[in-house]
């Protein structure tokens, strides 16, 4: 009796949702994928989407008929939100989320990588990247001006990865409240080069959205207030990803002063860059140097301290730094949130004291940077075949020596940590995590060259 009541019931449980399905939707796809994908017709069916009546097909079209023909199954891409959420999708183009598989192919070290990792695989870079639209051509393909699109090419090549909407917002339920939530953000912001997330759920504006409960609206600031603020969903920072900004004409020309046999080369270069004066602390002559050292280890200036086609797809199409104008724009955005719940000149030092650690930061990288690239000006290192550049960031861990191992290191590692902690309000981060190691490494990099001089000096047997 026991058994056949539990049997009675088994039945309910499952007949129950078909019924409730088919009186949501009579789409043919329904029958079939609730018997080999039921998870998926049960979250569309509990989303917004679902209850108000859309169907399979408006998102995966009708030529997909049966189980023979699963290919002709149409992918929805961010377009495909867009012929709904139309003013969404044009924030999203804007910013930097739609840049972010543009940004990870213009990384050098991106190219020698095995394809499970940096492609359609998924396992590495291009599981956060593909968040980023495919098929924006850059100067790498011949366009050195504005990106390109190549008509749906390279999305072609890619079955999957090509629906960015729902890295947030994921399928097939597409929750509102799962984007606004920053364990959403988590996925991607977290680990070796930028944990954001652990700095913030570490802050005390994390601690008291944890101890709350998680809202979304709460009383302390989530990472969607702060960098998405109104539901904008250009999700664009000031300082950007690798906390650089363009040089202006005025700061480089300032560089003469105190470099006068680089004069030349300073005019030119400044003939190419924006004018004006940035928010908060502004790049004095000392700071545009070691930041010029910086963009030469990263390729984006070359020996004569002019730009690089690097210069163009990693700062001018890929918008890894900005300019006076939009970056104190933005800088205003994010001020204007902090000024609900704290006081205008706190909020200004607070930006202040987070520059200024940039600006401290590079001068020690800058030493770093010096020391691995008199190495290869005096022939201690010799530069690897097939290198443009030497010494060179964007050659990761891929690097042939110990010493361009640890700069790498101080490059997406510690100096990260240092910045992105301080304007975080993740104390430990910042120091401990961030510049604490950074320091060391410097130290032992100096150390290293000192080394590797002595032992050039050797004579040799």
């Amino acid at each position: 009796m026991k058994f056949v009541r539990f049997t009675l019931i088994s039945m309910l449980f499952i007949l129950l949702p078909v019924a409730a399905f088919s009186a949501i939707s009579t789409s043919d796809c329904v029958s079939c994928h609730m018997k080999h994908t039921p998870g998926i017709v049960s979250q569309f069916h509990d989303s917004a989407m679902g209850k108000k009546g859309m169907d399979c097909a408006d998102c995966h079209g009708t030529t997909h008929k049966g189980m023979d023909d699963v290919k002709k199954a149409k992918m929805p891409t961010a377009e495909t939100c867009g012929t709904c959420h139309q003013e969404k999708l044009e924030q999203f183009k804007k910013g930097k989320h739609n840049l972010a598989w543009f940004a990870m192919k213009s990384q050098h070290a991106w190219h020698g990588q095995p394809g499970s990792i940096v492609k359609q695989g998924y396992r590495g870079c291009s599981g956060c990247h593909k968040m980023g639209e495919k098929g924006l051509v850059g100067i790498r393909d011949g366009n050195a001006g504005a990106l390109k699109r190549d008509g749906g090419k390279e999305a072609a090549e890619y079955k999957y990865g090509n629906a960015q909407c729902d890295a947030c917002h994921t399928r097939h339920n597409f929750k509102k409240a799962e984007a606004k939530d920053p364990r959403s953000c988590s996925n991607c912001h977290m680990g070796f080069d930028h944990p954001q997330y652990e700095m913030y759920t570490s802050s005390k504006h994390g601690i008291a959205w944890s101890v709350d409960g998680f809202p979304t609206d709460g009383r302390a600031p989530t990472c969607q207030k702060c960098h998405m603020a109104d539901g904008d969903h250009e999700v664009t920072a000031p300082w950007g990803f690798l906390g650089l900004r363009i040089p202006t004409k005025e700061n480089v020309l300032a560089l003469i002063k105190v470099a006068p046999s680089l004069e030349k080369q300073l005019r030119s270069l400044a003939d190419k860059l924006p004018s004006g004066k940035y928010d908060g602390v502004d790049d004095d002559p000392q700071w545009t140097l070691d930041r010029a050292l910086y963009l030469q280890a990263a390729g984006v200036l070359d020996d004569n301290l002019q730009p690089t086609e690097r210069f163009v797809e990693i700062v001018v199409q890929g918008r890894a730094a900005r300019g006076p104008a939009e970056f104190n724009a933005l800088r205003a955005k994010m001020k204007k949130n902090c000024t609900e719940c704290h006081a205008s000149d706190f909020v200004q030092q607070f930006f202040n004291a987070s520059d200024d650690i940039i600006k401290q930061i590079d001068h020690e990288f800058a030493k770093a940077i010096a020391a691995v690239q008199g190495l290869y000006k005096d022939g201690i290192l010799q530069k690897p075949a097939g290198w443009k550049f030497a010494p060179d960031l964007l050659q990761y861990y891929d690097v042939k020596t110990g010493i361009e191992q640890d700069l790498y290191l101080i490059f997406l590692e510690h100096r990260q940590r240092a910045f992105q902690g301080a304007f975080h309000v993740s104390n430990d981060y910042m120091h401990w995590y961030g510049w604490a190691p950074l320091k060391e490494t410097v130290n032992r990099i100096l150390e290293e060259e000192k080394k590797l001089r002595a032992e050039h000096k050797k004579p040799k047997k």
